[in-house]
């Protein structure tokens, strides 16, 4: 594993190439991908979260497309349809956007639930069914979805069971002074937007360079100390005051995957505590679901969040020999 890390942070540093002072967003999002999951950016419009999505798929090399989510898409446009030749008398199947490496899913939440619940599937098991034929997507297969925030114009919530699939769910924020001036800058020089986010940012990886660190990250040690504070922090989540529905398992399924590729990150061959609880908002946000004495009481996701991290107690875990 030794070194091969720094590949991953070369990801990144292209990346920044293109996207202004995110260095914590662009950690996580890289340590999602190294842990095999997909991403959900979500803020309002403008931010930079097709910027960076497009950056990343640039510099990871790999097979994208991208899908402009409107109402009109249809589920068929993204898991693909048969027609019939008649000069060969045969049904051929002609594929889907899903049929590559990435999937750029811009502004996800603005298509109808319909086309929004083709993507389960896919997204849980990287195969897609057609008329009663199952076909596998590429391998590695990652979708990097926008959101506008829910409540915008034109927007329909993702469902829950949706929104577990995502590893995690980040959000840009406003730049500082200082970041939106040099966003300016760059404007001016004409070294921004899409078309020259693609001319600058070079791939450093490829599908099989990918796949084999994911492999090294599935291969970090978890003590079984770490397996249980990462149960009993999901526990923590359900059996709360505030909460309608707390953290699934497959949310700390993830949550464990998210601290390997933390871990595996730092140059780690070990998961320690700090790992979990430096993922844990991220990975777990978008899992919560707060209750009326919450929204009465005027409490937010991530204090509730913040609570349960204080709450839980850490374990000790030495290193392993």
């Amino acid at each position: 594993m030794a070194g091969e890390e720094q590949l991953a942070w070369q990801v990144i540093g292209e990346v920044e190439k293109a996207v202004v002072g995110k260095r914590e967003i662009l950690t996580k999002i890289m340590t999602a991908i190294l842990a095999g999951g997909h991403i959900l950016i979500e803020d309002i419009p403008g931010t930079g979260k097709t910027t960076m999505a497009i950056a990343f798929s640039q510099a990871m090399g790999l097979e994208v497309k991208r899908v402009q989510f409107t109402p009109d898409v249809l589920p068929s446009d993204l898991t693909g349809f048969t027609v019939y030749r008649k000069e060969t008398g045969e049904f051929v199947y002609q594929a889907g956007a899903v049929m590559c490496n990435i999937l750029l899913a811009d502004e996800i939440n603005r298509t109808s639930p319909k086309t929004q619940s083709a993507l389960l599937e896919v997204m849980e098991e990287r195969q897609v069914t057609v008329d009663g034929v199952t076909r596998r997507t590429g391998e590695p297969f990652i979708v990097i979805a926008t959101e506008n925030p829910a409540g915008s114009a034109g927007t329909q919530l993702l469902p829950e069971s949706q929104l577990d699939r995502f590893m995690i769910c980040v959000s840009m924020g406003y730049p500082t002074v200082e970041e939106e001036m040099e966003i300016l800058r760059r404007s001016q020089e004409g070294d921004g937007g899409e078309r020259m986010t693609r001319r600058s940012v070079h791939p450093i990886l490829d599908a099989s360079s990918l796949l084999a660190m994911r492999k090294d990250v599935s291969e970090v040690f978890v003590h079984e100390r770490i397996y249980r504070y990462i149960a009993e922090l999901g526990k923590a989540t359900r059996d709360n005051e505030w909460t309608e529905l707390g953290v699934s398992p497959r949310g700390t399924v993830a949550l464990s995957a998210m601290a390997k590729a933390r871990a595996w990150l730092k140059g780690r061959a070990y998961v320690v505590p700090a790992d979990v609880t430096d993922v844990f908002e991220c990975t777990v946000s978008h899992r919560i679901f707060l209750n009326m004495k919450a929204r009465v009481g005027h409490i937010r996701t991530e204090e509730v969040i913040r609570r349960v991290i204080e709450e839980v107690p850490q374990p000790s875990v030495r290193k392993r020999r």
